[in-house]
């Protein structure tokens, strides 16, 4: 497993992509060893020691305080995404004692929203991108080739992350399936940080040495939230569509989020989700893939 999920390597990535002329230093003219900033141009610019950025970088001090946080991330230019990260990953080894694991699974509120969205195509991830519930058309344009009720088993759910890099279904279903791979990729790295629990690093682990793809992705280091995206789709049944994918946090458990899929209206994109919506034929089972209550009470007790 690529074990680089802490805060030193997080903090090394990012300075790597500068250069003194991206912050404002005046360069000296000798020649570097590394691309990017060095670290003593880093502690200048946040006004700390260099010897106390150092111990940061070598994962020798976990006491940093927000203030000086925010100042390396102004330092390190970092965004919104890679500050919230950034302080994550300083507060990780207390969180990851103090979270319990748990049986994650939808909510009677959510499972009523699923169903309300009748012919919208959409799913519901939960904080480790298991699939816990998908509209009949979710189902049929991300997963078709998947048992529509799999969702509804916690040891057999999908997991997005592993579909997009070990299922060849979702490849092909990806017009730009590198944009699509990055995207996952930097999502998880995210949820990595916020909830640094075993599953995150089995998950990791398990596709760093299935796919040599997702190692390199790994290796960025980037990170950004599946907020709003844009994809081209090769669907099997009705052919090339260009999708919006929009994710929202749940308001019950803001670590599930809900995914949905839209398509310019009057556009052959639209066209296309209406004839997929005509070839499901109606419904599915009402508890098909949306999480049946007294099954997931099962789950929780086992």
């Amino acid at each position: 497993m690529v074990d680089d999920t802490g805060l030193g390597p997080f903090l090394q990535s990012r300075r790597a992509r500068l250069s003194p002329q991206d912050v404002g230093l005046v360069p000296f003219g000798d020649r570097r060893r590394v691309p990017g900033l060095r670290r003593e141009e880093v502690a200048q610019l946040a006004g700390v020691s260099p010897s106390y950025y150092a111990r940061l970088e070598q994962g020798q001090s976990r006491r940093a305080s927000p203030a000086v946080l925010e100042a390396i991330a102004r330092a390190l230019g970092l965004d919104g995404d890679e500050r919230a990260h950034l302080l994550d990953l300083a507060r990780a080894p207390a969180r990851l004692r103090a979270r319990p694991r748990r049986v994650e699974q939808l909510a009677p509120a959510t499972r009523g929203l699923l169903r309300s969205l009748g012919p919208v195509p959409a799913l519901v991830t939960g904080a480790w991108c298991d699939v816990l519930g998908w509209t009949p058309m979710g189902h049929a344009l991300v997963a078709g080739h998947a048992d529509p009720a799999s969702p509804d088993r916690p040891a057999e759910r999908p997991n997005t992350a592993r579909m997009v890099f070990l299922d060849p279904h979702t490849r092909e279903l990806h017009a730009q399936w590198r944009d699509k791979a990055a995207a996952v990729v930097a999502h998880l790295r995210l949820v990595a940080g916020r909830l640094p629990d075993d599953r995150v690093h089995q998950l990791v682990g398990e596709l760093t040495a299935r796919s040599a793809e997702f190692t390199d992705l790994w290796r960025d280091q980037r990170v950004t939230a599946c907020s709003v995206a844009t994809y081209d789709l090769r669907h099997p049944l009705v052919g090339t569509l260009t999708v919006t994918q929009q994710s929202l946090s749940l308001g019950h458990d803001p670590e599930q989020s809900l995914v949905v899929f839209t398509a310019e209206a009057g556009s052959s994109s639209q066209a296309a989700l209406d004839l997929l919506g005509h070839l499901v034929g109606g419904p599915a089972p009402a508890t098909a893939g949306l999480g049946s209550p007294a099954r997931e009470r099962s789950a929780t007790a086992r």
